[in-house]
């Protein structure tokens, strides 16, 4: 029987972790200018973690999580997503002691049992931010332009920073009261899931992906008009700095959160090239999550973007292997063992060397190299190795030169340098 992988638990091969890399580079610089410093949690937690933080009525905590008992009787959940573990280890570790600010990013796989569909898989991966101690408005525009750099870094510009505002524990009853008024007088026209949310979690019905429900709620009160002062000029105040530093957006009055912590200012990053699978980074305030998990009460903002999304968005741009710079092609025993030496030599000097283990022909040790687009390919062989030199093969153009030994590594540096400089990609 073949072993083969479990479904929507996917391998990321040589030619996609690319492109993973690329990401994860590019996420790492753009925080560190805004002075975001990296953390790593778990991938598993007590799942009475999830259940406070996510909210028990909400999709993910009733159907999603992968939950069990470990040998101590002790229920743990895989994490299915990163917000609520990265403020637990803020709490445990009381890193609000050691600065009122806390501004933290993350990378990871994260875990929930739903049907695998394009850009969405039972162990996805996320890239999130998360500030802590800071309610000014600001920050939050940082953090919207921020995202919004990151998505100018990578090349994607073909999507939309959309915003929000779900009020605060001061506004929001009255709303809801009024959101589900107009919600039961519908009842017949939702589906079974929002029909079962209208009393548990209103606010999701709005989120419904299903037209009948789409159609049934296109009149819907919301949250919006509904703010009171301090909620809405919060709001306000994070436009305004939006438009400062001319940082593109649209008011989506629609958007709710899957998630039971989120309040005040609320956003996603859309995009039309997916599908119904539209967001590819999403967040907003939690201004009460710290506090609901033991902290102290403390304000927090935050995002995580899809990286399985942003893979299919740059689409083939990043997914090449990195070459190597050079190919040695060895004819013989002594020459074999002579190129090893080189590439060890090479390699602790910063460049990525490749060679045939195999004692293969010259002819097929040059179809190896053309397949790795080794821009160069040194040949030597017995007569070489004897005067110390190699003949160095230039793939672009089938010339080749000979070169003393003892300066390849010089020689090498001195052509890749030449080719960039020309503006030409070895």
């Amino acid at each position: 029987m073949s072993m083969t992988g479990i479904k929507g638990m996917n391998d990321i091969l040589p030619g996609e972790v690319e492109t993973w890399q690329f990401l994860e580079s590019a996420a790492r610089r753009v925080f560190a200018l805004h002075g975001f410093s990296e953390i790593r949690v778990p991938v598993v937690e007590k799942t009475e973690l999830f259940r406070r933080s996510i909210g028990e009525t909400t999709d993910i905590v009733e159907k999603e999580m992968y939950t069990f008992v470990d040998k101590g009787g002790t229920s743990l959940t895989l994490r299915p997503e990163g917000t609520a573990s990265v403020m637990r280890a803020f709490i445990e570790h009381k890193l609000y002691a050691a600065d009122p600010v806390a501004k933290l990013y993350y990378m990871g796989p994260m875990f929930r049992y739903e049907r695998p569909q394009k850009g969405r898989y039972r162990q996805f991966h996320q890239i999130g931010v998360e500030a802590v101690g800071v309610d000014d408005p600001r920050i939050d525009a940082q953090i919207l332009a921020m995202l919004c750099q990151f998505f100018d870094d990578i090349g994607l510009d073909e999507l939309e920073l959309q915003i929000n505002s779900l009020g605060c524990p001061e506004c929001r009853p009255a709303y809801r009261r009024q959101l589900v008024a107009f919600l039961e007088a519908r009842l017949g026209e939702l589906c079974d899931d929002c029909r079962r949310r209208v009393t548990s979690n209103p606010l999701r019905v709005l989120d419904c992906k299903a037209a009948g429900c789409r159609e049934a709620t296109v009149e819907a009160p919301a949250m919006l008009d509904h703010l009171c002062g301090g909620c809405d000029d919060h709001f306000a105040e994070v436009r305004t700095h939006l438009d400062a530093v001319g940082t593109p957006y649209a008011v989506n009055r629609r958007m709710v959160r899957g998630l039971d912590y989120y309040t005040r200012t609320t956003f996603e990053m859309v995009t039309a090239n997916l599908g119904a699978q539209n967001a590819v980074a999403a967040g907003g305030r939690y201004d009460g999550l710290v506090r609901e998990l033991g902290g102290p009460a403390l304000p927090g903002i935050g995002f995580a973007m899809g990286v399985e999304r942003l893979a299919l968005l740059l689409g083939d741009k990043r997914q090449a292997r990195q070459s190597p710079a050079l190919f040695v092609a060895a004819l013989g025993d002594a020459a074999q063992g002579r190129a090893f030496v080189l590439m060890h030599q090479m390699q602790r000097q910063g460049l990525r060397v490749e060679i045939d283990y195999q004692g293969r022909s010259l002819k097929s040790q040059m179809r190896r190299a053309d397949k790795l687009a080794a821009p160069l390919v040194l040949i030597i062989g017995e007569d070489e190795l004897a005067r110390g030199v190699g003949q160095l093969r230039f793939m672009a153009d089938s010339s080749q030169r000979e070169v003393a030994l003892v300066e390849l590594y010089e020689t090498v540096v001195a052509e890749l340098a030449g080719w960039s400089g020309a503006g030409q990609c070895p």
